[in-house]
């Protein structure tokens, strides 16, 4: 009998002892999973539209993304249509083989761009939101700030054209329009600079509409290429500029419906991040890549960038030019 309750004490203690040995095991291994190999390379936390979650409203949220940066690289924020068009793959490759730079390229909306600019996360900025830049420049953050390019918003939308704006001259009257018919419209939605182009025209209307509470309004916090595959797919108008959309109208249905309208001009400046504000911005590299945009060189590969494929290019280069002498043409 006392052997037996031996036994049945021993056998006791050697499952309480496994126990033990298996929760320690995890608490070692959970230990040693959480920090994930700290890295010794500097990496900066970007926002990027690659990896999105959907708020409620069913607006994209950009997921951070790291990016690690080395002495021979050059961080380029910008906005999505200058990727969208194509023009940033024909002329990353010259800008890398010119300076030996390697160029990393983090197509956002504008609005993101600038925001990366001023926690010192990139080291050029190539956007279209001239006020929101200006900011930054009076902020001290950006410096070099040239003019680079142009090319024009325009609205477009399906053929049956419910709100009847085709041919209208006023941009604003459009969408005085749109709103009246409650027709559906679908906007970028993530501070671009074409949603800033956007809002603004919105606040030109004769009543200060606003759209937002609409059902009708839809906000996809996408890129351009993206929100017009989606304003297709639902038969909407949206605002786009003119490049993006002749780069996507193979697959789209939707039609250039409002042009024109001086309101609509769509203005890219380059510029850099203030190196003696951020340790880890690449000054010569950011300086380097104004140079290149606004060189002779590249000024003509812009000037004939979608010639060939759409009969007109899709940016005008205007390096050296008067900004307050531009033109729509």
């Amino acid at each position: 009998m006392r052997r037996w309750i031996w036994s049945g004490l021993l056998a006791v203690l050697a499952v309480l002892a496994m126990l033990a040995v298996v929760g320690c095991d995890e608490e070692e291994e959970a230990v040693t999973q959480t920090p994930q190999a700290q890295a010794t390379a500097t990496v900066i936390q970007v926002q990027v539209t690659a990896a999105v979650t959907q708020t409620p409203q069913g607006q994209a949220t950009p997921t951070p993304t790291p990016v690690v940066r080395g002495p021979k690289d050059v961080i380029l924020a910008t906005t999505t249509s200058t990727q969208d068009t194509g023009l940033l793959d024909v002329l990353v490759p010259i800008f890398e083989e010119q300076t030996d730079y390697n160029l990393k390229v983090i197509a956002v909306g504008s609005g993101q761009a600038l925001a990366m600019g001023e926690r010192g996360d990139a080291d050029a900025l190539l956007v279209h939101a001239p006020s929101s830049e200006l900011e930054l420049v009076n902020k001290g953050v950006a410096i070099n700030r040239q003019l680079v390019m142009h090319n024009d918003f325009i609205i477009v939308g399906p053929t049956g054209d419910p709100a009847g704006i085709n041919g209208m001259t006023s941009a604003a009257d459009a969408f005085e329009a749109i709103y009246n018919e409650g027709a559906t419209f679908v906007s970028r939605g993530d501070d671009s600079g074409t949603h800033k182009a956007e809002k603004a025209l919105w606040e030109k209307t004769s009543k200060n509409l606003d759209p937002e509470s609409h059902s009708w309004y839809e906000q996809t916090g996408q890129g351009m290429a993206a929100t017009l595959q989606v304003a297709n797919q639902k038969n909407a108008y949206t605002l786009a500029d003119r490049g993006t959309y002749l780069s996507q109208q193979e697959n789209l249905e939707l039609v250039v419906l409002v042009e024109g309208d001086p309101a609509l001009f769509n203005v890219y400046h380059v510029m850099q991040v203030d190196p003696a504000k951020f340790d880890l911005v690449n000054g010569p590299g950011g300086a380097a890549f104004v140079e290149f945009m606004i060189s002779d060189a590249t000024q003509a590969i812009i000037r004939d960038f979608g010639v060939d494929k759409f009969g007109q290019p899709l940016f005008i280069p205007d390096a050296g030019k008067d900004e307050s002498q531009l033109t729509l043409g």
